[in-house]
Parts: C-alpha cells; structure tokens; sequence
C-alpha cells in the first residue's frame, strides 16, 4: 500500500512539475509575466541563501532555520488571500502529527512584518508566519510573478490586500503557492507548485508526504 502511494504521490508531483521548464539555478532571480511561467526551485536542489523577516521586524536566514530541523516551508500570497486563509486553517488538522513527526512549519508571504502581526491567532498555531516584503525568497525559489495591473486593483478595492513591487517599481508581485519539505541539509525532499492559486495540496496528503520524507 506504501509502495502505491510513494508512486501515485510522485505521479502528482511529476504532472505538477511537467507545467514548468526545469532550472538548474538553485537562486532564480528573474520574476516572471504569468504563474505558468515560474521556473520552481526543485527536489534535489538546495534551499537558496535569503533573508526574510520575523513578525517583529528582525532579519533571519532561512537556510539557518531549516538546518535546525526538519522543514515544511509553505509560500502564501498573503493575508488578505481566502485561499490562503483556508490553506492555513486546514493545516490546523495535521498540524499536531507534523510537529510529532519532528518537523516545523513556515509559512512565507509577502506580508510585512507588521501585517504578520495582524494575523496571529490566539490559538496553539505553531505555524511560523515570516515576511518576505522584500521578495528575495520568492525571487531565489523561482516563484514570482507580475500581477496584471486590472488584477492588483480589484485585489485591494474588494479584499483590502496590500501588495508589494518589486523595488520601488509600479509592477506589483506575487508568489505562485508552494509547499516545499526539507531535510536538515536544505536538500529538496519534497515539492509541490501549482500556477492556479485556487487549487492547494490538501492537509492529509501534505502528511503523507512528510511521512516519506521522514
């Protein structure tokens, strides 16, 4: 039965990946005009080198945080996303076995810091919310995109959402969602990138996944 799921599992990250050109860059920086565009950082590759920002404001490397422990690092496209929103309280549901399991949970957006505050929950969530409003984790996974100008407006008339370009310019980008799993070595172990927002991997089979990653 393992062994099935090890193959159908690996049939879903393939049909996922097949939609994208593979890169052999492990830090992409270039952001792309559409989500189907995006060149992800893929299993077997390490994790890039970046900065990102606690919910305090403080500066943290991302490789450091994984090389302490077994990581599920998930990309958001904010708080203001229902989506994404529902992604996160799914997660509630398999929340306790990952952590038993020896994993922690990062859950990256283009979120300020201030923003991140905000979304704190007075729950056991132990997810660890961190900004990435300087687009340098986005950029190196290969994930970022130009949000059409008519898109970016109907996100902040009707959902509030406040959006980042990228520096300084008028473009405004977003990440493709994501959730990746990592060794302590930073090494890729498990992918899954998918250019439709709408469509998440579900909470039960991001633990099987962590299972065999394990």
């Amino acid at each position: 039965m393992l062994s099935l799921f090890r193959t159908g599992l690996l049939g879903i990250f393939l049909l996922i990946a097949g939609t994208f050109m593979v890169n052999a860059n492990v830090a992409n920086k270039r952001i792309v005009d559409s989500p189907e565009q995006v060149q992800p950082l893929l299993v077997g590759q390490f994790i890039p080198d970046v900065v990102v920002q606690t919910d305090f404001g403080k500066d943290i490397r991302l490789k450091d945080l994984v090389e302490n422990k077994p990581s599920i690092v998930i990309f958001y496209r904010g708080g203001w996303c229902p989506y994404c929103n529902r992604q996160m309280q799914g997660l509630i549901e398999v929340e306790q076995r990952l952590l038993d399991l020896g994993y922690q949970i990062i859950a990256i957006s283009p979120d300020s810091p201030e923003r991140l505050t905000a979304q704190r929950t007075t729950s056991e969530f132990e997810v660890v919310r961190l900004s990435d409003s300087k687009l340098a984790a986005i950029q190196a996974f290969g994930l970022g995109y130009f949000l059409p100008d008519d898109v970016a407006k109907d996100y902040r008339d009707k959902l509030g959402a406040n959006l980042v370009s990228l520096d300084g310019g008028n473009k405004v980008v977003l990440p493709v969602p994501a959730v990746y799993i990592f060794d302590t070595s930073g090494l890729v172990q498990f992918q899954y990138v998918n250019p439709n927002y709408q469509v998440r991997l579900s909470p039960q089979l991001l633990y099987y996944a962590a299972q065999i990653a394990r």
